[in-house]
């Protein structure tokens, strides 16, 4: 008996773990052989076959005494049969062949259907790199978000359009590509367009580079596997040319290609729009009509190209002249219009329209000519002319042709189209014109009323008063001419000339020998500017006078606009030497923290609480408050338009410490004011 042992068969556990290792590392002919050999060994048989499907239908487990056979089914299909020959063969044997069988029919199921899976994967990532490609290579930006704006992605065409790569976008909030805050159209994501359908829209965006285009964006839902929204796909497109060729045409159609303004058509709108706002405010609204004089000469004359040029430096004198808030048109050759619409006042209007003639007195430097145009101005108000703009320019037009009509000046020529109110503004108009006249022309004179100390009863002062004696009206009243001149700017040109008056006069005091008393000249919040010390310095140097002849008036409401601005001109006054009072003190708003810190001399009480003292008791505890507060402070007091002893008699006991009106002297001429003064006051030196 020999020694040599005997090799044992290999059992059904090892022969699947063979097969397994077949099945994943074999394919076709190679892996039929190896299961042909696994099936041989394990049932120690030298003759052993695989036979892949499709095959002849046999019965499974079919065999004789010396051949067996199994078929490799799984789920009624026929994945091949195991065939052994060779010996002979018992049930044993059968059971192992169809374990063996079984085990293989599901490897090879499960692989197969791995197979398809990596498979369907594999698809799966083509088609999503080919869509990726389509997408990269189409001309539009594609980018979505999700529900809280973030974007998830980020196309090629994105890449190109905003400046920012993939890793640079993808991330961030959408935001950031917004030129401001209030463009945001479409950033409430989980709005109801995201849910239920998209919609298109002109925005602005800003590239990496900082240059903002315009674009057409196209939002639509992005939809999970449920079809339900969770974010957005916004498709860009830029239009930045269409946007401008459009604004080009908008240009075109609404404005005069020569001058840049608003054509007819354009301003009939914007007018038309600012009547609704003054219809709701219960305003007033002007339009004025201009048209050039001299204008068809010169464009007949020098020709076509220097008229242009002449237009072209009209319009922007014109438009350089008014408010931004003012609307300015070129209604065609040498015809301009103007609205107004913030007018508090009728007679404002005229204000307007002599800035636009006066801006046209200098001469037009154009190919080598001087050349000189002047401007006539009609002018109608809303509402009483008309409630739209096309009425309201046809009667302003009306207006303009008349004024053109008036030879004598036409250049300064400006007429209200004749209604129920025309007269009371062509009267303001008049006056306004005639002040202008006078200003040059030496129609206006001061009158000095006097102030005295009450403890002495000397004269310790007098306020300069402006007055207007015209030619045919005679004296005209203060309060006629001194509000317009106000509204209208005059009252710059007023002040400087009653200041020079007054430093005038002072001088030919000082040199007949009269001891300094102080000139009051009033000053208007118009003229309170940085460049007034220097004005009053230079003044006081020109006719060598020395300040305590002078006394500036300021009211309250010049001094609450910038304080420290205020405070700062008040300081390099007083520096001078030159007195300040606060004129018409107790009608305006000026706080006692504010009072403390001007650099006064003196509190001048308002005649509107003079007027009722002593029966008046409001009138009594005001002016006493005024005195104890100015006496605290170490300010002087003055009380003015004292007319009566029984005014002046509480003012004594009170503590005022000067006095101002008709009981002690009314307003006189210089010739007059200075026989009283040697005849009747005593000054105090």
């Amino acid at each position: 008996m020999s020694d040599t042992p005997v090799a044992a068969p290999p059992d059904l556990i090892g022969s699947s773990a063979a097969v397994c290792q077949a099945v994943l590392r074999l394919r076709g002919d190679a892996l039929h052989a190896e299961l042909a050999r696994i099936a041989g060994e394990l049932l120690a048989c030298p003759r052993a076959a695989f036979v892949a499907a499709p095959l002849p239908a046999s019965p499974t487990g079919a065999a004789s005494a010396d051949a067996l056979a199994a078929d490799v089914m799984r789920d009624a299909e026929c994945l091949g049969r195991y065939e052994i020959a060779g010996r002979i063969f018992d049930a044993g044997d059968r059971r192992q062949l169809e374990g063996l069988a079984t085990l293989t029919a599901t490897l090879l199921q499960m692989h197969g259907l791995a197979q398809r899976t990596t498979h369907a994967y594999a698809q799966v990532e083509a088609q999503l790199a080919h869509q990726s490609q389509i997408l990269d290579q189409i001309h539009e930006s594609v980018l979505t978000t999700d529900r809280m704006g973030y974007i998830t992605s980020w196309n090629r065409g994105a890449e190109q359009l905003f400046g920012y790569s993939a890793v640079e976008a993808v991330g961030r909030h959408i935001l950031f590509l917004y030129v401001d805050e209030m463009d945001q159209e479409g950033a409430d994501f989980p709005d109801a367009f995201a849910e239920q359908g998209g919609r298109m829209m002109e925005v602005r965006r800003r590239k990496k580079s900082g240059e903002i285009f315009w674009a057409s964006l196209s939002l639509s839902p992005l939809r999970d596997l449920d079809d339900k929204p969770v974010g957005l796909i916004a498709y860009l497109t830029d239009i930045t040319e269409r946007k401008q060729a459009e604004e080009r045409l908008h240009h075109l159609a609404y404005y005069q290609e020569l001058t840049g303004l608003p054509n007819r058509t354009l301003f009939a709108r914007l007018v038309d729009q600012g009547l609704t706002s003054v219809q709701r405010n219960e305003g007033t609204a002007c339009v004025l009509y201009l048209d050039l004089n001299r204008f068809k000469l010169i464009n007949g004359t020098l020709g076509r190209t220097v008229g242009d040029e002449l237009l072209r430096q009209v319009a922007q004198r014109f438009r350089s002249t008014l408010r931004d808030e003012d609307v300015v048109s070129h209604l065609a050759a040498d015809e301009f219009a103007v609205g107004l619409f913030d007018v508090r006042q009728h007679f404002e209007a005229t204000t307007v329209a002599q800035k636009l003639q006066a801006v046209l007195e200098a001469p037009f430097q154009i190919g080598g000519h001087d050349l000189r145009v002047g401007a006539s101005v009609g002018i109608s108000v809303y509402p009483q002319d008309g409630h739209d703009a096309e009425t309201l320019l046809r009667v302003a037009d009306i207006a303009m042709q008349r004024a053109k009509e008036r030879v004598d000046n036409p250049d300064h020529s400006v007429a209200f189209y004749r209604g129920d109110m025309n007269e009371g503004m062509q009267q303001r108009m008049q006056i306004e014109s005639g002040l202008r006249h006078a200003l040059g022309h030496g129609e206006l004179l001061l009158h000095y009323q006097p102030k005295f100390e009450i403890g002495s009863a000397r004269l310790v002062g007098a306020e300069a008063l402006v007055r207007w004696l015209h030619p045919q009206r005679g004296m005209v009243p203060p309060i006629e001419f001194i509000p317009l001149a106000e509204s209208t700017g005059l009252i710059v040109q007023v002040g400087e000339w009653v200041l020079e008056q007054a430093c005038a006069q002072a001088a030919i005091w000082q040199r007949a020998g009269l001891p300094p008393f102080r000139l009051a000249v009033n000053v208007s919040a118009r003229e309170f500017t940085a460049s007034l010390p220097g004005r009053v310095a230079e003044t006081l140097k020109r006719y060598r006078i020395d300040a305590s002849w002078l006394e500036l008036e300021i009211t309250e409401s010049t001094l609450m606009h910038d304080i420290d601005y205020v405070i700062g001109i008040m300081d390099h006054i007083s520096a001078l030497g030159v007195a300040l009072s606060l004129d018409d003190f107790g009608t305006g708003y000026s706080s006692l923290s504010y009072l403390k810190r001007f650099p006064i001399d003196t509190l001048k009480i308002d005649r509107s609480f003079t007027t009722g003292i002593p029966a008046d008791t409001s009138d009594c505890a005001i002016a006493s408050t005024i005195i104890s507060m100015g006496r605290k402070l170490g300010h002087r007091v003055i009380a003015e338009g004292v007319e009566t002893l029984e005014q002046m008699e509480f003012l004594r006991q009170a503590g005022c410490d000067e006095v101002q009106g008709y009981l002690y002297g009314k307003p006189l001429p210089a010739y007059e004011f200075e026989k009283a003064l040697r005849e009747n006051w005593l000054l105090v030196a």
